[in-house]
Parts: structure tokens; sequence; C-alpha cells
């Protein structure tokens, strides 16, 4: 049996059930942002859509003018709509540790929503979740694309994998963004990324660690004591170093 073939799986990933995650919050500090919606689907392995879960969450603390331009969402839907934070934290939380059993989890830029939840359960006294295994396309793109120019934001690299995006900064419709993205790295580049889950989570461990150590060399041009996180898929950095920011 050859390496290849010991990491690879009889049907890859994106011929299998696995599902999306994606927030939007109040904050482009993972650390500091609540949540105001969220979104958990599960997709079959034909690419259909079998369940979608949806969240509007009222976060306690008002919603700055300038994220409720980005998603839409003011303080008057939450505060008529909005479900209370803990019980839906831990809805959450709930559903995502059972998904993880049996299928990977999409999320594009998965240190900032990970790190997010982590931070609301830990807020509201909710059982942290073992997010594993993840599956996140900025991280493959930046690896497998590495000297690609322009932004890399989720409408972008939808546009350029020629994956729809409707609605763009809706919870729901973000997910099933970073899913068709994935899904196209995955065929582009079947020797790297169609192996099995948990494999292809350890991978991404290390590529992310190798973009941020570039990066903060790029930075350190300017600001020799700038500082990324390279932890993934939550991230640890504090005030010092450049946060998994919601506009990566």
């Amino acid at each position: 049996m050859t390496s290849s073939s010991a990491h690879s799986a009889p049907h890859p990933w994106h011929e299998l059930p696995r599902a999306a995650f994606d927030l939007e919050t109040t904050s482009p500090n993972p650390h500091e942002a609540r949540i105001v919606s969220a979104n958990i689907s599960i997709i079959n392995g034909k690419a259909e859509l079998m369940q979608s879960h949806n969240w509007l969450v009222n976060p306690g603390v008002p919603i700055p003018p300038e994220t409720t331009k980005i998603h839409g969402i003011s303080d008057a839907d939450v505060q008529a709509d909005g479900r209370d934070p803990v019980e839906a934290v831990r809805e959450m939380s709930e559903l995502l540790s059972q998904l993880f059993q049996t299928m990977p989890v999409i999320a594009f830029n998965a240190p900032y929503d990970f790190t997010v939840l982590r931070s609301e359960a830990q807020r509201h006294g909710v059982e942290t979740i073992d997010a594993s295994p993840v599956i996140d396309p900025l991280v493959l793109d930046r690896k497998l694309d590495r000297f690609r120019r322009g932004k890399r934001t989720l409408s972008v690299m939808s546009e350029f994998y020629n994956v729809p995006l409707n609605k763009a900064h809706t919870a729901d419709a973000d997910a099933l963004a970073a899913v068709g993205v994935a899904d196209e790295i995955a065929r582009r580049y079947p020797a790297e990324v169609q192996i099995v889950p948990l494999l292809l989570h350890s991978q991404q461990v290390q590529w992310h660690q190798e973009w941020a150590a570039n990066f903060q060399d790029f930075l350190r041009r300017k600001n020799p004591s700038a500082r990324v996180d390279g932890s993934w898929p939550l991230t640890y950095g504090g005030a010092a170093s450049a946060p998994a920011s919601r506009s990566a």
C-alpha cells in the first residue's frame, strides 16, 4: 500500500456528508465578539442541502452600527426576536459536537468562528467543544495558491472558484458558499486535499502555522514587534497579537 492510498478515503470527503458553520457577530475581534446570528448546515454527498439550523441571538450588548451595516442585523431585530445567548450557544455547541463525531465541519477562516464560539461558551458557562475535524477553505487556498494576488475574502474567493454567494454576510449564505469553495479546492487539488478529514485537519494546523510565520515576517518589516497567532482552528492571541479577524 502506498502512502497516498493509506491516507485517502474510499470516497473523498467532498462526496460524503459534511457540515458548515458560520457566525455573524458584533466585532471583528473573536475574543470580544458576541454572536448575533449563526448557521449550521448539513450537506449530503451530492452537495444537496439536507438541514439548515439558524439562530438569531440577542447578544446582551449594543450592536455597533458599523457591524449592522455589514450583516444587516440591528438592536431592534435581536430585541424583538433574538434568542437567549446561553440557550443558543449551548444548542450550537451540542449540535457541532454531534456532527464532529461523523463528519467534518467546514468554516471559512475557522479561527474566527470557533474562537468566538469558545469565548461565548466560556462567557455563559457552556461546555466548550473539541473542534475537529475542521476544513477551512481559506487555509487551503493560502497553501495551494500561495502567490495569487488580491484579497482572499469569502466573496472574492467565491467568485474565483465560481461558487454562487447570494446575500453575503448572512450566516446561512456564507456557510454554503464556504462548502462550495472547499469542494472546488478539493477537485482542483486532489492529491493534497482529498485525504481523510482528520489528516487534512492536521495538515491545516501546519499550513496555517507556516502562513502565520511568513505573514509575521512581512509585518515586521514595518513593525518589529508585530505578532501573528499561528494557532488553528482556534486562536489564543490577545491584544498583542494579530487576531483572526472577520475581515480575513
